[in-house]
């Protein structure tokens, strides 16, 4: 056991004073085990703030009985599991005090030994995992609490600081916009972790990234058989995030025709999955996210009005990197220490030169990109400070790097394809309308290299 691991403690309650040591000795062999005896049920309950993980407790004791202390137990700590051990045999007892929160009935004998130590083991399994949760649970909110996801302190960022907290008193639907790069998801994170739901899923799904054919099967799932290589049943993301919290990011890439099922979907809360026609009731906090104008997209008639009024709800424009002023250095310093701090090196300092560098920078990537930027800028760095050469903002030096050497059409081409491919995280949909191509275009791109 690790110096810093509290001790498994066990309480045994015995006022037989041979079975008593028996117990005992049998439960110490475990180093890992720190075991306290007591021979009557008065003192172990005076000591139940020591919070002991165990209690061994014999039914038959001279003070009260163990239906007595098992009760008293639950009432001050139900986190205790207890282990009753005694010649009782009754059934209807037995039932009763497992009923009760018993973890277990052991009838009292002299190879009692294997079946205890078995039972106690299982319960340490237990305890560890309860408390593993736990510590994730913890880590998980510190990581998305406000000051830990909303980083600067421009007054744009104040703005949406202040929207987020908002957002997370009630179960209102969020919709996040914001070019790529601007942290949609982390937003859509803080706000889940925050909130009543925060120990229930949160589930994201990047639309753009769901072939329309199957989106209706990703979100709403499908029974066996319900079409050509549907082996099993499989619950929808609706039904993962039953009780938390559902992100649909790139919304507006959803194709029409599902559109008005998802409109049910919200307006009746339940789903159908695909190859039923029973409907599945859920509940799950609905944020969205783009990097368009939905406005615009239903103008242009790409998107439901409707489904538009239906996510309205509380919106959230996360404003471009280039608009938040000094929150670039903000960020650039604490992505700097966190990148140190995770490979273990000395804390870096930005020079004047690479600070007015990163602020004369557009970032057409935002976050993202200056979060990429910081670490390639400590990894070349070979002193304790960040130099102006160390900051390679290679999105602005792509043309010349294209023309550095002579190439095909073709092969240029999939070089600037390839390029913004990887700048939208391969999102094919919005990487053709930048370019102003078909998607099967670049498909066969990606298929002719």
């Amino acid at each position: 056991m690790s110096t810093d691991e509290k001790p498994f403690r066990i309480f045994v309650v015995e006022d037989n004073e041979w079975y008593n040591r028996l117990l005992v000795h049998n439960l110490s062999l475990n180093p890992d085990y720190e075991v306290v005896s007591f021979f009557n049920g008065a003192d172990c309950l005076k000591q139940l703030h020591q919070n002991p993980d165990v209690i061994t407790l014999d039914y038959r004791l001279p003070d009260m009985n163990g239906m007595e202390v098992l009760r008293k137990i639950r009432e001050r700590n139900e986190d205790i599991q207890v282990i009753l051990i005694s010649e009782q045999e009754e059934i209807e007892v037995v039932v009763d005090l497992l009923k009760l929160g018993a973890y277990d009935y052991i009838v009292k004998s002299n190879d009692i030994r294997e079946r205890l130590l078995n039972t106690v083991q299982n319960i340490r399994k237990q305890v560890l995992l309860t408390d593993e949760l736990k510590s994730l649970r913890k880590e998980v909110n510190r990581k998305y609490s406000f000051e830990n996801t909303i980083i600067g302190n421009s007054p744009a960022t104040r703005k949406i600081f202040d929207l987020i907290e908002k957002s997370t008193r009630t179960n209102i639907t969020v919709s996040v916009t914001g070019e790529t790069g601007t942290g949609k998801e982390l937003v859509a994170k803080s706000i889940h972790y925050n909130s009543v739901r925060k120990d229930k899923p949160f589930v994201a799904v990047n639309v753009a990234a769901i072939p329309s054919e199957l989106v209706e099967s990703e979100l709403f799932g499908h029974e066996k058989g319900a079409f050509t290589g549907a082996i099993a049943r499989r619950i929808g993301r609706f039904e993962e995030a039953d009780g938390g919290t559902l992100f649909l990011d790139e919304i507006a890439e959803m194709d029409l025709t599902f559109q008005a099922k998802l409109l049910r979907a919200l307006q009746e809360k339940e789903i159908i999955r695909v190859g039923s026609n029973k409907p599945v009731k859920t509940d799950c906090r609905i944020i969205v996210a783009t990097n368009k104008n939905l406005l615009d997209e239903v103008k242009a008639g790409k998107f439901r009005q409707d489904l538009y009024y239906r996510l309205f709800g509380l919106q959230i424009e996360l404003p471009p990197l280039r608009e938040r002023g000094n929150d670039i250095l903000v960020l650039a310093r604490h992505f700097m220490d966190e990148f140190c701090r995770e490979n273990r090196m000395e804390t870096k300092k930005l020079t004047s030169a690479a600070s007015n560098k990163l602020m004369s920078y557009a970032f057409p990537g935002n976050v993202r990109e200056l979060k990429s930027v910081m670490e390639l800028a400590v990894t070349l760095s070979s002193s304790g400070e960040i130099t102006e050469d160390d900051i390679m903002l290679g999105s602005g030096d792509l043309l010349p790097g294209l023309l550095s050497e002579e190439q095909t059409l073709r092969e240029y081409d999939r070089r600037i394809v390839n390029h913004f491919l990887q700048k939208y995280d391969n999102n094919t949909r919005l990487v053709a309308e930048k370019l102003d191509i078909g998607v099967s275009t670049i498909y066969r791109m990606l298929k002719e290299e």
